[in-house]
């Protein structure tokens, strides 16, 4: 946590997760070192019970994420290893939130896509235009996270292209691989970037209007 936000642990006590330091892809598709900071809200602003559970919730959300694609990413090492087959990881994946009708790695991974994607509309099209309404000084932030938003939807794009070439080159991993590379860095980047700097918004204003 940088010291921008160093007061979000101390007044709401929740602490937003941390992106890990290294990093899987030589790519990267983000701007990290220019991502801009909310200040600090007034000492009057008083967080409730309700609404830290609010800001909480994000955190949760990210964490679903975070281990689905680790699962993602487990399923991918299998095949390479020769321990699971493209078509057959059911079993393992049956209590996935995200699964598809198509039991494949192609399947986990554009499933995993597919949601991803729904989280980000959902935010860029409801959730930001009604915290830039009641926190003016959010905009620059949420500026940059839509843009993430944008640049995480191209890195989805990569995805369904290396499962095209998958499928038709069996064998070979490495485009797939490089793909969920960096997604894996770009999400966990994003992630950790966005519970910084909108745990306190939401736990102070909400998801919407008359939540809180």
């Amino acid at each position: 946590m940088t010291t921008e936000n160093s007061w979000l642990t101390r007044r709401t006590g929740i602490t937003p997760t941390v992106a890990p330091t290294e990093k899987l892809s030589p790519k990267s598709v983000l701007d990290e070192a220019t991502r801009p900071t909310a200040p600090e809200p007034p000492d009057e602003v008083v967080f409730t019970a309700r609404g830290r559970y609010a800001g909480r919730h994000l955190v949760d959300v990210h964490d679903h994420y975070r281990a689905e694609l680790r699962q993602v990413r487990d399923i991918l090492q299998q095949v390479k290893d020769g321990t699971a087959q493209l078509g057959d990881a059911r079993g393992q994946l049956n209590m996935m939130t995200i699964r598809a009708n198509d039991w494949t790695l192609g399947g986990v991974c554009q499933a995993q896509c597919r949601s991803v994607t729904t989280h980000h509309t959902m935010e860029s099209d409801g959730i930001f235009p009604y915290l830039r309404h009641r926190q003016p000084d959010l905009a620059a932030v949420l500026n940059r996270l839509h843009e993430e938003h944008l640049a995480i939807h191209h890195v989805l794009e990569g995805i369904d292209a290396a499962l095209v070439h998958l499928a038709a080159n069996p064998t070979d991993y490495g485009p797939i691989t490089e793909a969920i590379d960096l997604l894996t860095d770009t999400l966990l980047s994003h992630f950790a970037y966005e519970e910084r700097e909108l745990i306190g918004p939401l736990a102070r204003h909400g998801f919407f209007d008359g939540q809180l």
